[in-house]
């Protein structure tokens, strides 16, 4: 950051200074060959310079840390420090020194001194520093506004301002997607890209539910000994890249069986997402709550709550399915059981379910048997509502993989 001061007729001058993590030196090594003329001339100024690594002096590597020539770049979620030093330049005692420092942003001013109590004096040569930090929370123009007000020997009341401009920016893309489980569970998916021009480690992201739902993250792998992410051991993202986190969200067992409850609920949670930079650097970003879309179920909603994965060819097997009325009024309800194809129902069809109250679910165990192999999807089911003389088809209701358990391998 630039360094201002106060004008001449002024006894105070204000310097004020942006605080960072110094960076890495990096050297350009100069080489030729040795029948060019310069010999070993550029082999040995590089030797001799502090900054290459000895033994290494061609690669663009440096052992040496610089410290920051200019204001450089801030990122939201990052901290802002700050070094204000007010130097009395003068050779007289100034009185009732007041530092102040206030952050400007779009939308809000924030104060950000330590103190703001005045100082009752000021000698000669003698100066009043302070370190101030701000989380930055916004993006955009920043104005760091600092004010200086002191009483002279003889009375008289001054008082002058500086101001320092600076950007913040966005360091992270982060886009999510939905998808709605017929089970009541959610999926997230959320792409996090650094487009800052550094590295960056990520140290943590993770996801803070609503209050409905249990969260599980799905980015590791879990093996005998110990749990693995599923991105590896070194958690570093560089500048343009992408990666995929997944999440999985469970309703809670107490609005579990509130359907009702459940299909209106479109707030997820937010993203907690912590990483570190450079030297060290740490910033943090907090989304706002994640919206989805509330999955539309229709007046009766039918669910499968057990199925096997694999059954056998023309042998029957067995299936729960969990009926829920999300209407506002009682239904009296038929199931229906149609073949097609490969599918083939067991047991009557057209029997009555009785009547079901708003909110209320019912399980009903079915029997089936499939006469074709591969994987079949299950279909053909009818829900009627006796009252409103209304239908409801169900069909790719899930699949199951159907195997002959007569065949024998082929040796």
């Amino acid at each position: 950051m630039e360094v201002n001061q106060a004008k001449q007729e002024h006894l105070l001058a204000l310097k004020v200074m942006r605080l960072t993590k110094p960076t890495l030196f990096t050297n350009m090594p100069v080489t030729c060959e040795d029948r060019d003329l310069p010999g070993d001339l550029f082999v040995r100024l590089m030797k001799d310079d502090p900054s290459t690594v000895k033994g290494a002096e061609t690669l663009i590597l440096g052992e040496m840390l610089t410290l920051p020539q200019n204001f450089g770049n801030i990122f939201l979620g990052e901290t802002f420090s700050s070094y204000i030093s007010v130097h009395n330049d003068s050779n007289q005692v100034v009185k009732d020194i007041l530092v102040k420092a206030d952050l400007q942003t779009s939308s809000q001013r924030l104060n950000l001194s330590a103190s703001n109590s005045a100082v009752s004096e000021l000698k000669p040569e003698c100066c009043i520093d302070d370190v101030i930090h701000h989380e930055v929370k916004e993006i955009g123009t920043h104005i760091l506004v600092c004010a200086v007000s002191y009483t002279t020997q003889t009375g008289e009341k001054l008082y002058f301002r500086k101001f320092f401009k600076f950007q913040v920016l966005k360091p992270l893309d982060v886009k999510t997607k939905f998808y709605n489980a017929e089970t009541d569970e959610v999926f997230l998916e959320a792409q996090i890209q650094n487009i800052t021009t550094s590295p960056m480690f990520m140290e943590k992201v993770s996801l803070e539910p609503s209050m409905m739902y249990n969260v599980t993250e799905l980015n590791s792998v879990s093996s005998s000994s110990e749990s693995e992410s599923t991105f590896g051991r070194m958690s570093y993202l560089q500048p343009l890249d992408t990666r995929q986190y997944l999440y999985c969200l469970k309703p809670k067992p107490e609005f579990a069986e509130k359907a009702v409850v459940i299909k209106g609920v479109t707030v997820i949670g937010k993203l907690d997402i912590v990483w570190k930079t450079n030297l060290g650097e740490r910033g943090r970003l907090q989304t706002s709550q994640l919206q989805r879309m509330a999955p539309g179920y229709g007046d009766v909603r039918l669910s499968l709550e057990l199925i096997p994965d694999t059954v056998s060819l023309e042998e029957p097997f067995d299936i729960t399915c969990k009926i829920t009325n999300c209407s506002e009024r009682t239904m009296d309800l038929v199931l229906e059981m149609c073949n097609t194809r490969s599918v083939h129902w067991c047991g009557v069809s057209g029997r009555q379910l009785g009547k079901l109250t708003p909110n209320a679910s019912l399980s009903i165990p079915l029997k089936l048997l499939s006469s074709v192999q591969g994987l079949q999807s299950i279909s053909g089911l009818r829900l009627t509502d006796t009252f409103l003389k209304r239908t409801y088809e169900y069909d790719d209701i899930a699949q199951v993989c159907v195997v002959c358990p007569y065949t024998s391998p082929e040796s």
